[in-house]
């Protein structure tokens, strides 16, 4: 996986600041691009534009990256996967299986390249 474009313009980066400050905000990208004084349409043309991802995926991405940083330091899948915005410990594996083609269990016990 690769690092984590970032965006740009300012109201752009007001909506990565704010999903920095708390992974779990669930608000929905027309929530968090109104508290960034966008509309929801500007904001995922931004993050389209300049991070070459959907604002979902910038999200997705971010979080799965946090989390990555958590499990090294050895906090618990159950732990991380509530502190980084899932419901549950599986949805949050089968985001982290589709993002690294394995389980986190398994990512930490084969040797990385």
């Amino acid at each position: 996986m690769a690092a984590l474009p970032e965006p740009l313009d300012p109201r752009a980066l007001r909506v990565a600041a704010m999903v920095r400050q708390d992974l779990a905000d669930r608000r929905t990208v027309a929530e968090l691009a109104r508290a960034a004084g966008a509309s929801a349409r500007t904001v995922e043309r931004l993050f389209a534009t300049e991070t070459g991802m959907s604002f979902g995926s910038w999200r997705i991405r971010h979080r799965i990256l946090a989390a990555l940083e958590r499990l090294a330091y050895g906090d618990s899948v159950g732990d991380v996967a509530f502190a980084v915005g899932y419901e549950s410990a599986s949805s949050f594996v089968a985001t982290f299986r589709q993002a690294f083609g394995t389980t986190p269990a398994r990512y930490f016990d084969s040797p990385q390249v």
